[in-house]
């Protein structure tokens, strides 16, 4: 059987923490960050954000990245060396994630789990939808939520406005506040050559995020991904893989044994560009550093 190379496309951070938890599973991995998180270029939109918290039933973070660009802001309420009056002055509020890495992430800045909603281990998918389903009971009409998310290069909101609408027409009042930005990464050289490399197999690209795909039809927009194999860890994500040309798009749960088992159907022999696999969601419940 020949070996298999897995190119991990999630920003820095979390591509390190995917690449050892897939060497672990004995899965040769690589990073190769797709986006880029920048802090703003103006912190104040996130500071005043701290400052009336009081108006807001919850808070909602799209990312690990958005917990750790929000808390940094906490210095504009509190002194840097309180991070516990931090967290009191949220005390009212829940706070919401998407998925494990963002309870994982508001677990390290000292949100208690009772404090913390988030889809279930063995929940479908982890994203807005599958979050709207546990924390719907919560919300009475008037009552106010802040949604904590990234931006483009101008600090501008970007990414999915459907928990927003959802909110709404629930009688709740949304809000957005943007905590950092999500760039195009910075291509060297041997980045660029790791990434025309596995535009052929045996190279598995790992997709977490669909903006992740669009980075790299930008960065190499003569690149056929014709024989490329690719585990989307989302169905939107799977069809901009498809939308981009790769020969084979598998789909998986953003779950490590999940993730693993759809790589390894890709050990097979014919090459991408002659496979139509399709596989259905793992049951798996073991998680990933997903957001």
């Amino acid at each position: 059987m020949s070996p298999i190379r897995v190119i991990v496309t999630r920003p820095a951070r979390e591509a390190v923490r995917w690449v050892g938890d897939l060497r672990a599973a004995g899965i040769d991995a690589v990073a190769l960050p797709l986006i880029e998180i920048a802090p703003l270029q103006d912190p104040g939109p996130v500071s005043a954000a701290w400052q009336r918290l009081s108006r807001y039933r919850a808070l909602m973070f799209v990312s690990a990245a958005a917990v750790e660009h929000f808390f940094k802001q906490k210095e504009a309420v509190v002194p840097a060396t309180s991070a516990q009056e931090a967290i009191d002055l949220i005390a009212n509020q829940r706070c919401w994630a998407t998925g494990p890495g963002t309870a994982a992430a508001l677990r390290s800045v000292g949100l208690p789990d009772d404090r913390i909603d988030t889809p279930p281990p063995g929940a479908a998918q982890f994203d807005s939808e599958a979050l709207w389903t546990v924390v719907r009971p919560q919300l009475q009409p008037g009552a106010g939520v802040l949604i904590v998310r990234g931006g483009d290069a101008d600090g501008r909101p970007t990414g999915r406005d459907w928990l927003a609408r959802e909110i709404a027409a629930a009688g709740g009042i949304c809000e957005t506040v943007v905590a950092y930005r999500r760039l195009p990464p910075k291509l060297g050289e041997a980045e660029r050559q790791l990434a025309a490399d596995a535009a052929h197999a045996p190279a598995v690209w790992l997709f977490s995020s669909s903006e992740a795909v669009v980075h790299l039809r930008q960065a190499l927009p003569a690149t056929s991904w014709r024989s490329a194999c690719a585990v989307a860890t989302h169905p939107r994500i799977a069809q901009a893989v498809n939308e981009a040309g790769f020969g084979t798009v598998v789909a998986s749960r953003p779950v490590l044994e999940a993730v693993v088992a759809s790589i390894e159907s890709l050990r097979d022999p014919l090459p991408c560009a002659e496979r139509t696999d399709s596989l259905p969601p793992s049951a798996s419940t073991v998680a990933l550093t997903a957001s």
